[in-house]
């Protein structure tokens, strides 16, 4: 396969890489002062493309790629990747599903966990040697609650299984009721309302853009948590600062944002907020997993093989 070519737009695990470049002549991703030289040199004849679910590839660049066939995506996400233009073309899309729910799901319990148990702010209180001389303020109680999930596919499923040990209730909301004992809500509005904790956990699309708005907000009101490891488009993020910053909402536990890597100053300093820096996934085993999956999307593709987890 080493006349296959393919271009790089994002970092990989080690050991990814490492099979990547043995298998294909790869090419990484120009820096977009050196974009358009690259193009002229080398797009003739790229089969493939390697991004990541936050970085996609946009119609531009795809237009630039005459001998384009596949995406392949190292993630779950691809909606920074438009399907319709890419299926018009007949570029296939794939991504790596299944194998990051796990720790995605483990990740939003641990930001429940440190916004009600305000385990940043405890932690500094010890490294910080003020404990000999007072006890930090009184946390609250994450066990027990009414517990809303926005979504409730592989990774809401899992964020379900994981709350049902702690007591309690669970709802979810999404496009249509599953097969699912937890009560379902057609409308977030009513989730929220009836919520405590509410997990964001829906795929990014066009439909689900601000889905949680200010009305949301205000339906969980200033004793509830928020809890996004989907997407940062989904909520209006303005909304959401203006709501923390004011105690209109109780607390948010964040692991993605709007304009990624750049997460709104007003967040830094507010102690009824846990971030993280989108690494929902980001353990050695699962990012192994996607690695080994996005590999054998290519394999296929290149051998003539139905798409082990294709999109499109």
């Amino acid at each position: 396969m080493m006349s296959m070519k393919l271009l790089q737009l994002c970092p990989l695990l080690a050991s990814t890489q490492a099979v990547l470049d043995e298998r294909y002549v790869v090419h990484r991703g120009p820096e977009p002062q050196a974009r358009e030289a690259w193009l002229r040199e080398h797009a003739a004849g790229v089969r493939a493309v390697v991004t990541g679910g936050h970085l996609g590839i946009d119609n531009a660049l795809a237009a630039r790629l005459p001998d384009l066939g596949i995406v392949a995506i190292n993630g779950v996400g691809y909606d920074r990747v438009d399907l319709a233009a890419m299926q018009a073309a007949g570029v296939r899309v794939t991504n790596t599903p299944d194998v990051l729910t796990d720790d995605v799901a483990d990740l939003a319990i641990a930001l429940m966990f440190n916004v009600m148990r305000r385990l940043p702010a405890v932690e500094r209180h010890v490294r910080d040697g003020l404990w000999p001389q007072s006890q930090p303020p009184l946390a609250r109680r994450a066990s027990g609650l009414r517990y809303g999930i926005v979504g409730l596919g592989r990774i809401g499923a899992a964020i379900a299984t994981r709350l049902a040990g702690f007591g309690g209730s669970i709802a979810y909301t999404g496009p249509r009721p599953k097969q699912s004992a937890h009560a379902y809500h057609a409308d977030v509005r009513a989730l929220a309302a009836v919520s405590d904790v509410l997990f964001v956990a829906t795929s990014a699309s066009v439909e689900t853009r601000g889905l949680i708005d200010r009305s949301v907000i205000e339906a969980l009101g200033p004793r509830g948590v928020l809890v996004n490891i989907a997407r940062g488009a989904i909520i209006d993020e303005p909304e959401l600062v203006a709501a923390l910053a004011r105690n209109r909402l109780g607390g948010a536990g964040l692991d993605v944002f709007a304009d990624e890597p750049n997460v709104p100053e007003a967040l830094l300093s507010l102690p009824n907020v846990a971030l993280a820096p989108h690494v929902g996934s980001a353990t050695e085993e699962t990012r192994a997993a996607m690695g080994n999956l996005m590999l054998e999307n290519l394999d296929a593709f290149f051998s003539g093989r139905p798409l082990p987890t294709a999109v499109v």
